[in-house]
């Protein structure tokens, strides 16, 4: 009634079974991480890109204005270095 071997060759083959089935999903979900982690890495590419010419943009602007009114522009930055200054000393 109860065949031992024919249960250890069934055991073994299930095993089999199921390692080569957690390979492949393994594998399927690696290849479905790398996908997703290239199209993140393009989206962080591409919103830097457009930051850093923002940036380039602003700082021609702000050249400009400098350029513009040198002495309000030295009157504003000392400012701002007393201010930074007292809110220093006292923490």
């Amino acid at each position: 009634m109860f065949n031992r071997d024919r249960m250890s060759e069934e055991l073994r083959a299930l095993k089999v079974d199921v390692t080569r089935l957690l390979s492949t999903a393994g594998e399927e979900m690696f290849d479905s991480s790398k996908d997703r982690a290239e199209v993140l890495a393009d989206q962080i590419k591409a919103a830097l890109a457009e930051l850093g010419e923002t940036v380039s943009d602003e700082q021609e602007q702000l050249q400009r204005l400098i350029a513009e009114r040198p002495v309000t522009s030295l009157a504003s930055a000392f400012a701002l270095g007393v201010v930074v200054g007292v809110m220093l000393r006292r923490h």
